[in-house]
């Protein structure tokens, strides 16, 4: 359902903050007229993880690029997850985008993954761009092939989706248009992954909009080249004639469950859907025709800006016709496993963001290498590497050391109990005597026996 490029014009997105704009990219949004043309052709109704901007659609299975970046074009399932693919950075220069390979990196700097989030607040606030965003990070690791072990030809989040190659793909219509604001904070923070980049926008952008903490890790290791972009067609397609049937052909490939394929569908929360550029739903509805955004379109819901669980609660209650409802969503309470969830989601909402954050974590870490292997972790504090998960049986062998941060957790454990480098721990006098008690009775026992 990829709403086509073609339709977006510069003049309907709104300007960039001053505090984002960079010297060397001439034209953040000149650019979506000159690339115009690589989607055009693109015609297949796709499903994708987030309508493009313009859109303001946050299909989970089919959002429609918006003509304007201030509409929440968010649709998770949308358009296919093609990330495998590797691609030249885009660079926007003079209106148009030069395919130069970014350097080799590998982790991200963590001071600057701090500073580059609050930039994407600050950008969320300006240009209502939060649909988009998620489907720039959903569709870059959405490509994840689990039966592929080698990086980067499994797809996943490695950035490749910043590659013309891989952005001609049906699916990601109009995501040029979310790299093209990506791009001016790339730029301000060159230490920073486009694959760290991508899943630190998506994942903002859904907790800006009112959903959960997503507990995120960072640290991806960047593809260098269009050759490494993954094939086309990884991701889903909007009206598939067996439609339980393919949202688990493909994800299920991704390593996901069936738990999991329902909370994702639960973005559908956010953004609408445009009939001229998806080919599904109404051009306008009394919950579009005002915007935010270019009016019209219709959404899943009422509130279409906000993530919350009223995604599940419409299409059970089916009473609103201005509501959109597709088959990727209906059969979410037809089919008898994805119905369990579904219903659980409709009543309860701190379920849905629980299951939601983790379905989401674990889709930003696909086909991910991690640098340094655990990842990074950002919160509000100095930026930390992720907790090393202890596995007595690497170590049961003597051959291999402890780690330092699996030293100083285990110190920490020690301490906290009253132990120390030079403080053994107390001993508890009361529970000694009492034990010695008991086997002095033992034995008294058995020696009268």
């Amino acid at each position: 359902m990829a709403e086509r490029l073609s339709q977006l014009t510069p003049s309907s997105f709104p300007t960039q903050p001053s505090s984002l704009r960079s010297p060397p990219m001439a034209s953040s949004l000149g650019g979506a007229a000159a690339s115009s043309r690589f989607f055009s052709s693109s015609s297949r109704a796709r499903l994708s993880l987030f309508s493009s901007p313009s859109s303001s659609s946050l299909s989970f299975l089919s959002l429609s690029s918006s003509a304007s970046l201030k509409s929440l074009a968010f649709s998770p399932l949308r358009s296919h997850l093609s990330r495998n693919q590797g691609r030249s950075p885009l660079k926007l220069s003079s209106g148009r985008f030069s395919t130069v390979a970014s350097p080799k990196c590998a982790a991200s700097n963590p001071d600057q993954l701090k500073s580059a989030r609050e930039d994407i607040k600050e950008l969320l606030k300006t240009k209502f761009c939060h649909p988009i965003l998620v489907r720039l990070g959903w569709h870059d690791a959405g490509t994840y092939n689990k039966n592929i072990e080698e990086w980067p030809q499994r797809g996943g989040a490695n950035g490749s989706l910043r590659f013309e190659v891989e952005l001609k793909h049906g699916a990601n219509a109009g995501l040029v248009n979310a790299l093209n604001l990506i791009q001016l904070i790339k730029d301000k923070y060159s230490g920073v992954t486009y694959a760290d980049l991508f899943q630190l926008a998506s994942a903002t952008a859904i907790e800006e909009a009112g959903g959960p903490k997503i507990p995120m890790k960072y640290g991806r290791v960047d593809v260098t080249g269009p050759e490494q972009c993954p094939e086309e067609g990884r991701l889903p397609d909007a009206g598939p004639p067996s439609p339980a049937d393919h949202l688990r052909e493909v994800f299920y490939r991704m390593g996901l469950n069936d738990k999991e394929i329902v909370a994702l569908s639960g973005a559908h929360t956010l953004g609408r859907s445009r009939p001229e550029r998806s080919g599904w739903g109404k051009p306008e509805t009394k919950y579009t025709k005002d915007g935010p955004g270019a009016p019209g379109g219709q959404s899943w819901t009422v509130q279409w800006l906000k993530f919350d669980n009223s995604y599940f609660k419409d299409i059970k209650e089916k009473r609103d016709q201005d509501l959109l409802v597709l088959p990727t969503d209906a059969v979410l309470f037809e089919d008898p496993s994805f119905k369990v969830y579904a219903e659980k989601y409709a009543e309860d909402q701190e379920a849905f963001f629980k299951d939601y954050a983790e379905a989401h974590a674990k889709l930003s870490n696909l086909g991910a290498k991690f640098d340094p292997p655990e990842g990074i972790v950002i919160e509000n504090g100095p930026a930390q590497t992720a907790p090393e998960k202890f596995v007595a049986a690497n170590y049961s062998s003597g051959k291999r050391e402890l780690s330092d941060a699996m030293k100083q957790k285990l110190r920490a454990e020690y301490e906290a109990v009253g132990g120390g480098p030079d403080t053994p721990l107390r001993s508890n006098y009361f529970l000694n005597i009492m034990i010695v008690i008991a086997v002095l009775a033992l034995l008294t026992s058995l020696i009268s026996n």
